[in-house]
């Protein structure tokens, strides 16, 4: 299999399922395995952070009239809804802070071909959106309980298999939340800590090393930029449309299908 051609796969891949409750990191790790390549476990992490970055920009771009009224919020000398909005995102990314600092290392060793955690845990993603399509009243406005309760959800999203914006806006749904201010601050919580890590890794040496081709990655940000661009806009039509349970159904497929393999 050629090298752009892993490109562009990986980058559609996370593209898409970065947006769609499906786990972006457990069908990078399904594609990784379906491809066999060793190489491109040596460029992981480069690519990891690059396709993660194309997806953050197309989250900026699909929400760049709400971010820039964030911005312009907070230099305000009122404690308007926009700084109240900021508050409740850095509220939420403490649990995945925590996690990032303190079990690193841990993280980094359930990646790597673990199909067997990848099914189990896309079970788990399949029960939390079939519970999310339920009606939970959606009449309460977000606040620091609900704020911090959605951070929890990413932080345990961080393992494969388990769908961060699956995650986060079924729980978002099931504590009250109304569906679009659920879609729109699952996508806006996670954008400061992609930026985040890519500062961590810049500034990590091991980020440089074991760099794929230019060709390589300009083909897999703008496979992942443009499959963003797409899922983005389509997750937020599907949860208004309450439509989370087909993706459960895919995930529970993937996830016996998954089982299936390993234990064949």
């Amino acid at each position: 299999m050629s090298e752009l051609f892993e490109a562009l796969v990986l980058g559609i891949v996370q593209g898409l399922t970065e947006f769609l409750p499906v786990s972006s990191s457990g069908h990078l790790e399904i594609a990784k395995t379906i491809m066999n390549d060793d190489s491109l476990a040596e460029q992981s992490l480069f690519t990891t952070v690059l396709l993660h970055f194309a997806t953050a920009l197309s989250t900026i771009v699909i929400f760049r009239k709400e971010i820039l009224r964030i911005i312009k919020g907070l230099f305000s000398a009122d404690f308007n809804e926009e700084k109240r909005f900021s508050l409740y995102v850095i509220l939420s990314m403490i649990p995945a802070v925590i996690v990032g600092l303190f079990f690193e290392d841990v993280i980094e060793n359930l990646f790597g071909h673990n199909l067997l955690l990848v099914g189990l845990m896309l079970m788990v993603t399949a029960a939390l959106l079939f519970l999310a399509d339920r009606n939970y009243g959606e009449s309460k406005k977000l606040g620091a309980g609900s704020a911090f309760g959605v951070g929890v959800a990413q932080a345990i999203a961080i393992l494969p298999g388990i769908s961060r914006s699956g995650a986060t806006i079924s729980t978002a749904l099931i504590m009250g939340l109304k569906r679009e201010e659920a879609a729109k601050f699952s996508f806006l919580m996670v954008i400061p800590l992609i930026f985040g890590k890519i500062a961590k890794d810049l500034l990590d040496g091991s980020f440089l090393e074991n760099m794929p081709s230019a060709s390589y990655a300009i083909v897999g940000f703008l496979a992942a930029f443009i499959a963003g661009l797409v899922a983005c806009q389509w997750m937020i039509a599907l949860v208004k449309k309450a439509g989370l349970k087909y993706f459960g159904i895919y995930c529970l497929i993937v996830a016996v299908a998954i089982l299936i393999y390993q234990f064949a």
